[in-house]
């Protein structure tokens, strides 16, 4: 992490170039976490829970010495412990930002301790954890905003907008998986390879196929919101794939995209009114405000491309998953990512030319959607023997002597059937009410 200042003042585009470059590691000291959310649901409806009771289940939390309770207007909003949080989105999706770990084996502990704390908490409250990325049966106007002022900023800037991007915030729960860069050229190349990798994660983890109770038309319902949220600041950021692109390239991206907001005296001052971007506000000051590092921290965490940088990398191409899955999930991005010659074999099934193609279609066609002549699924097999052969290299040992690719199973049974998670939850989707709730746990409760 960098060392700059929080309070420095900016002075140069050199000093937001170099608190990204900070974030390097050498290899031996890389880590792989997880941002796993969840869709909070009442077990007898499976409608979206209310605010009220997701709050009552953090207070059970909070009664744990382990966790320290986050208050913004006298709400409880997040709960932080030695090594982990749990947060809260805006539509009341629970977050686990796990603890930073050096391989799957210790994402899997962490992962089951979670679950199990929280399950043990919501059975009385009648609420239940759902793996899953879009809400099945919630609409728009059924959610509680969760009370936090940044959203106050957030929700109607993206009405402004009119896209999606209130839909996404509110009805939508993702997979985000944080890795390590060893050096600049190497995090050009990682940003470029979770690029490419996009549409084929939203393919191969597509499990968001319902809205209102009904089949969306999506495999990835999830993804077809993030498409049409915000051109300025989502989706793919194509002048990382220029032969000269470096970070300053990312940077150039970031200070073009219009602010929402920064914090002074723990109070969000809006500049959505103004369509202010970074670099303006760099430039020119607002009001009495003059921009900070700390500033510059929270634009890039309202930054939402498919892979972005803050300086730790974060891919953001995953629907909310079952247990199993969001560890292969992991586990394919580790064996692929922390292996050179698994990530240098891997890059050259993609074409740059293609992606803005096959990631427009990806949420619909799943693995059926073709890129650089070959469908996704194919692309799938071969990058999923790749992530087992980077994995059997870096050689991490459970207690029993198994290493990680015991989590890439799940993950490779889906890729050689063809068959998504999503369309495994269709082809389930009939009956009763009670028939379709039965269905739904099956296929993605978390307990």
């Amino acid at each position: 992490m960098s060392e700059l200042d929080a309070t420095q003042l900016i002075e140069s585009k050199k000093q937001l170039i170099e608190y990204l470059a900070a974030g390097a590691r050498v290899p031996e000291k890389r880590y792989i976490g997880a941002e796993l959310e969840k869709l909070v649901v009442v077990r007898s409806t499976g409608e979206a829970a209310p605010y009220s009771r997701i709050e009552s289940l953090l207070k059970k939390l909070e009664r744990d010495e382990s966790w320290q309770g986050i208050y913004e207007n006298d709400h409880l909003i997040a709960l932080k412990g030695t090594d982990s949080s749990i947060t809260l989105e805006p539509g009341g999706q629970l977050e686990l930002s796990g603890a930073l770990c050096t391989d799957i084996h210790c994402c899997h502990g962490d992962l089951i301790r979670h679950l199990k704390q929280i399950s043990d908490q919501a059975a009385e409250l009648d609420l239940v954890f759902l793996g899953l990325g879009s809400h099945p049966f919630s609409a728009l106007d059924d959610i509680q905003w969760l009370p936090k002022d940044r959203y106050k900023v957030m929700g109607p800037y993206m009405q402004r907008l009119g896209g999606q991007g209130r839909e996404m915030m509110t009805l939508t729960a993702g997979v985000q998986i944080n890795l390590d860069f060893t050096d600049n050229e190497d995090c050009i190349d990682k940003l470029r390879f979770g690029m490419m990798l996009s549409p084929l994660l939203y393919a191969l983890f597509a499990n968001s196929p319902l809205m209102h109770g009904k089949p969306s038309g999506f495999l990835s319902t999830r993804g077809a919101f993030w498409s049409t949220t915000d051109s300025d600041r989502s989706g793919l950021i194509m002048s990382l794939f220029n032969d000269d692109a470096s970070l300053e390239t990312y940077v150039d991206y970031a200070l073009d995209v219009p602010m929402y907001f920064i914090i002074r005296n723990d109070r969000y001052i809006d500049l959505t009114q103004n369509r202010f971007s970074f670099a303006k506000f760099r430039a020119d000051g607002f009001e009495q405000y003059t921009a900070t590092i700390d500033d510059w921290v929270l634009h890039l965490s309202t930054i939402f491309p498919e892979i972005r940088l803050r300086p730790h990398l974060e891919i953001r191409s995953l629907d909310s998953l079952p247990a199993n899955m969001s560890l292969a999930a992991a586990a394919l991005l580790k064996g692929l990512f922390y292996d050179a010659t698994a990530q240098t074999d891997a890059m050259k099934l993609f074409r740059a030319e293609d992606l803005p193609l096959s990631y427009a279609q990806a949420p619909k066609l799943g693995l059926k959607t073709v890129h650089n002549s070959r469908t996704l699924q194919d692309i799938a097999v071969e990058l999923i023997a790749l992530a087992r052969e980077g994995l059997q290299r870096q050689k991490v040992q459970n207690n029993c002597g198994m290493d990680e690719t015991i989590y890439l199973d799940a993950v490779e049974e889906i890729a050689t059937s063809g068959i998504t998670l999503a369309e495994r939850l269709l082809q389930d989707w009939n009956g009763s009410q009670a028939d379709k709730l039965a269905a739904l746990y099956r296929h993605c409760a978390l307990t």
